[in-house]
């Protein structure tokens, strides 16, 4: 069964681990079905994974690129963190650029990285998430430790391919 392909930017072990400790403590249990990430590409077609593992793979000779969290956002029925990362948006440029006939809307607009720690919530219920992770919040380095594809079947993410950077 062919399947569209998501694409991520995997995080440091210590900064993975950060992230995916508050999605397991905000997101809906039975909705978390995938660790915490960057999503790069949402829906690329089935048909393209090797060429995929191959500009990832290249992508990834290169050195990590520099990010920080740069604040929070309102999702309506969530809460994200905000990235700055020049580095990492030139990678999905290129990548964009690679597979530009090949994007779905979502995919061609304009990219706002972040990573989502809840969804699926009522809106108070975020707006109080966001209030109080606001309060706390410093900007702060983030580890982008490679970029990583994954299959789509409906549930948790298959995993397509890895690449970490050098």
């Amino acid at each position: 069964m062919s399947a569209p392909i998501i694409v991520t930017a995997m995080l440091g072990a210590s900064d993975f681990a950060w992230a995916d400790s508050l999605r397991r403590a905000h997101f809906p249990p039975e909705r978390n079905l995938v660790p915490a990430h960057i999503t790069l590409f949402h829906h690329l077609p089935p048909g393209i994974a090797d060429e995929l593992r191959e500009q990832l793979k290249a992508e990834a000779r290169g050195r990590a690129p520099v990010a920080r969290l740069a604040g929070l956002r309102h999702l309506g029925n969530g809460v994200a963190y905000q990235l700055d990362s020049p580095e990492l948006e030139a990678i999905r440029e290129r990548l964009a650029d690679h597979f530009a006939g090949l994007l779905i809307p979502q995919d061609q607009a304009s990219w706002r990285p972040h990573i989502t720690v809840q969804n699926k919530v009522t809106p108070q219920i975020a707006k109080a998430l966001l209030t109080e992770l606001e309060a706390a919040f410093l900007p702060r380095p983030l580890k982008i430790a490679g970029l990583a594809s994954w299959w789509y079947r409906g549930g948790p993410w298959e995993p397509l391919s890895e690449h970490r950077f050098r």
